[in-house]
Parts: C-alpha cells; sequence; structure tokens
C-alpha cells in the first residue's frame, strides 16, 4: 500500500495543480490565458508591484519603446507607492487588481478573497479616479466560487503563460528573456513579476530581461498590447457600476 501512496500523491497533487493553479485550466469557467489573434499581437503584463526602483526601470524602458503594458497590482504595494502607479496609469498603462496582500492564506477563509479584491478595488478608485476591470488572482487560483463572485462584480480574470518558472529566484536576465521569447505565439498574454507577493524584492535581472525580450520581439515584427485590447474587454468598471468615470 506505502508504494501506491508514494507513486499516487505526487498524482494526485499534479492534478490538483492542473485544476486550480494551471495558467491553462478552464475547467471551472472561463480565465482567458490568450488572445485569439492571427496577427504578431501580445500583451505584456507585471504583477505584484509597485516596487521600486524596479517598476518604474521598467516603465522608462517601455516608454522608450512607446509600449504600453497591463500592471496586475498589489493593494498594500499600491500603498507604499502610490505616485508609481499613478504614473503608469497617466503614461497609458491599464492597472488591473491582484488582491490586496498576496497570501495564500486569504483563500482559506469564506469571503477573505472577495474583501480583499474589494479593499483594492476601493484603493485604486481613489488614487486614479476609475476601477478595474481586470483582475488576476495570486498565483492563479481559481475555483468555482471565485470566479462566480468575480463574475458578480462585473470583474474579467485574466490569467496568462509565465515568462519563466524560477523568476522569483531572479536567474540571469538573458536566460529568461530566451525563455519567455520561445514560448511567445501571436495572442499570448506574457506574465512578468516587478514585485515579489506584497514585499516588494530585488527584480533586476527582471528589468533586463524585460528589456531584452521587448527588443527581440519588436525586431521580429510583434507589436505589443494592453490585455483589454486583447481580449476585447472594457479596461475599466463604467461609471455607472463604481461613482467613477470610466477612462
Amino acid at each position: 500500500m506505502e508504494p501506491f501512496l508514494t507513486l499516487g500523491l505526487p498524482a494526485v497533487a499534479g492534478a490538483g495543480y492542473g485544476l486550480l493553479m494551471s495558467p491553462y485550466s478552464q475547467v471551472f469557467g472561463a480565465y482567458p490565458y490568450h488572445g485569439d489573434r492571427h496577427d504578431r499581437a501580445v500583451a505584456l503584463t507585471f504583477d505584484d508591484g509597485p516596487n521600486e526602483p524596479y517598476t518604474s526601470q521598467i516603465a522608462d524602458h517601455l516608454a522608450a519603446l512607446d509600449i504600453r503594458a497591463t500592471f496586475f497590482q498589489v493593494g498594500l504595494c499600491v500603498q507604499r507607492y502610490p505616485e508609481t502607479t499613478r504614473r503608469l496609469y497617466e503614461a497609458g498603462h491599464v492597472i488591473g487588481n491582484h488582491s490586496f496582500r498576496h497570501r495564500f492564506s486569504t483563500y482559506l477563509a469564506p469571503h477573505r478573497f472577495e474583501r480583499e479584491i474589494h479593499q483594492t478595488q476601493e484603493l485604486l478608485r481613489q488614487h486614479l479616479g476609475v476601477t478595474p476591470a481586470l483582475v488576476r488572482t495570486p498565483w492563479l487560483w481559481r475555483q468555482p466560487a471565485l470566479l462566480r463572485m468575480l463574475h458578480r462584480a462585473s470583474l474579467q480574470p485574466v490569467a496568462g503563460t509565465f515568462a519563466h518558472a524560477a523568476e522569483v529566484f531572479q536567474p540571469d536576465g538573458a536566460r529568461m528573456a530566451r525563455r519567455a521569447i520561445a514560448k511567445t505565439r501571436p495572442g499570448s498574454i506574457l506574465i512578468f513579476h516587478d514585485g515579489f507577493d506584497g514585499r516588494g524584492g530585488e527584480r533586476g535581472q527582471t528589468v533586463a530581461a524585460v528589456r531584452r525580450y521587448t527588443e527581440t520581439l519588436r525586431r521580429h515584427g510583434f507589436r505589443f498590447v494592453t490585455v483589454d485590447e486583447l481580449l476585447g474587454v472594457a479596461p475599466y468598471l463604467p461609471a455607472d457600476n463604481t461613482s467613477t468615470s470610466q477612462r
């Protein structure tokens, strides 16, 4: 019996990951991870920020190439660097919701994640005057009740392809860029991290990877769009839903 359990547990864990956290799982409902595009359009996204000085370094590079990206931001980090969030928005980047604390324990208590989403929505509304319509759950966690809650709130979940599985450990930027380039297809939504959970962290190699990645794709005829453009959805909730003006 023990050998069976030993062999079976990894299979169960793998199946659980595939259902609940895989970027490509659609079992519990639509969670888009790419756009239906035939031209060379790619959506570049960033999670876990803002986180200085790295978010601004990325923003400066994107501005030099006239690229607009989508930043899924953590509420605690927005509180830490509100001026960075404002700068991104004013530069034409789209701001999405990535929870308030970015802790896995948020998923373990009823309605806690819903409260975090609404808390971050209100924070971003106060700072930007608009309320995001796009949300990315930390670790891309999904389950039926969570997706139903997002639907009730008129929020669009967005998954994507991780640029590099080991980005959290900050491997060499050139290596991360090569891996991200190899994964990119027309309609891809690429996920980089300008922060780490809600704590910040060193992201110099991510900055280097983004520079190489964007410059290489541009040479190969790709263009960059925001997630809402790629999926054909609204970036922000309408005024009658949020008491704010839509962008």
